[in-house]
């Protein structure tokens, strides 16, 4: 489940969702259920993920690599959103109550959300 720090409101909508389901209809079923297969096993038992640095950079031969291929159509850039949102989604899923938000690391803004577990 996602909260909304701000409201406490739980969110049900990935955001960019016309360009979300574009990208999702190109991938399997069977693909989009490994990668959010792996995406919770990474998240059980955290309590703060940074979606950027959960996949790795090298998607070749991993069950991330649809998204470059086929739901990006091989653009990097895409690719990133379609994860991004892909990870929105998971958290939204989830039973357990996450929040999000951007945040610097060494005064450096960090490239992708950072989601962490509430009370």
């Amino acid at each position: 489940m996602l909260i909304d720090l701000m409201s406490g409101k739980t969110i049900a909508r990935v955001p960019y969702e016309s360009e979300f389901r574009a990208f999702m209809s190109r991938m399997t079923v069977d693909e989009i259920a490994a990668i959010k297969s792996e995406l919770n096993g990474m998240i059980e038992g955290t309590e703060i993920q940074t979606a950027g640095w959960m996949p790795g950079s090298n998607w070749g031969g991993t069950v991330y690599q649809p998204i470059y291929e086929k739901a990006a159509r091989r653009d990097y850039s895409a690719s990133a959103r379609c994860f991004g949102l892909m990870v929105w989604e998971v958290f939204m899923e989830r039973p357990e109550r996450w929040s999000s938000g951007r945040f610097e690391k060494n005064g450096e803004p960090i490239g992708s959300r950072t989601y962490f577990r509430i009370q």
